[in-house]
């Protein structure tokens, strides 16, 4: 079994925040190898919150009497004096993340974040962000460096809104490997969207072949790699046209395109109107330029 959790202040008794609006007691992860159970009782709760992460394998969890299965991909909430009683088996090689937090405006924030508290279970998927979180905040807690609890409250609340992100995207999920790879390239291709970018070679690049990473980035994102990196470009246009005096040729290399010509037909099909006539409508205070009109 593999064990590494940080708790604040070093101590492992848990308290009520009553002053703070959120603070953050303890994170760490657990991994079952070698042993054959680790079970959790507390019958009468804790005086926190805990969310518990299945990031691999399946937590049996008894809710109101009953024992549940419930996969890696999920989180379960337990609220202050709510009874805890779960246990990972070392044959599904499982793998959990835990957070404990209090304060006086938890149900608030929970609330904010859209992260239900009619129940236990909540479907979030599987991500390696969710992981990262998790870990920065327990070598936070283990490191207690300057400012270490004001950075672990940042670090939940990026969590809370990571999970309403997942939660609530009507665009079809993708989990685990998959999403992480997505995730990677959207932040490629924000970093690299004015460079001259195959997606033959980026796909072969991370050893995937182009349609099956081009079905997975539309099921993922709701585009094409490429529409993708082209409304990149038009957004960042946007802003030069807006901001700049330059000319619609050097906007043109800067953004990506070596053709001025070329880079015109693109914007006009995406926004209606040519880069100059946008930039001179946004100029006379019409920020949303109309096509019918010719401005």
């Amino acid at each position: 079994m593999y064990v590494n959790s940080g708790y604040l202040h070093n101590s492992r008794v848990p308290f009520k925040e009553t002053k703070k609006a959120l603070r953050i007691l303890s994170a760490g992860t657990y991994q079952l190898h070698t042993w054959p159970k680790l079970p959790t009782w507390r019958p009468r709760g804790r005086v926190d919150w805990q969310l518990v992460y299945v990031a691999a394998g399946v937590g049996h969890f008894i809710l109101d009497g009953k024992d549940v299965a419930v996969p890696a991909g999920n989180m379960v909430l337990y609220q202050p004096k709510q009874e805890q009683h779960y246990y990972f088996l070392g044959a599904d090689h499982s793998q959990y993340w835990f957070v404990h937090f209090t304060g006086r405006q938890v149900k608030n924030i929970l609330k904010r974040c859209g992260i239900p508290l009619d129940g236990y279970i909540i479907r979030t998927g599987l991500s390696y962000e969710y992981e990262d979180l998790f870990r920065k905040m327990r070598d936070e807690l283990t490191e207690c460096a300057w400012g270490y609890e004001e950075v672990l409250t940042y670090y939940l609340r990026e969590l809370l809104i990571t999970m309403n992100r997942r939660i609530h995207d009507e665009i079809p999920k993708v989990t685990g490997f998959v999403q992480d790879e997505i995730d990677h390239a959207k932040n490629y291709f924000r970093e690299h969207y004015n460079e001259d970018i195959s997606i033959e070679a980026y796909s072969a690049s991370r050893n995937m072949s182009t349609s099956w990473f081009s079905r997975c980035f539309r099921s993922a994102v709701g585009e094409s790699p490429m529409r993708f990196i082209l409304l990149l470009r038009i957004r960042n246009a946007q802003v030069l046209l807006e901001t700049t005096d330059g000319t619609v040729s050097e906007i043109a290399r800067i953004v990506g395109y070596e053709n001025p010509m070329y880079f015109s037909c693109l914007f006009r099909k995406e926004k209606g109107v040519s880069p100059l006539k946008y930039r001179k409508a946004f100029r006379a205070g019409l920020r949303e330029p109309d096509p019918a009109s010719g401005t």
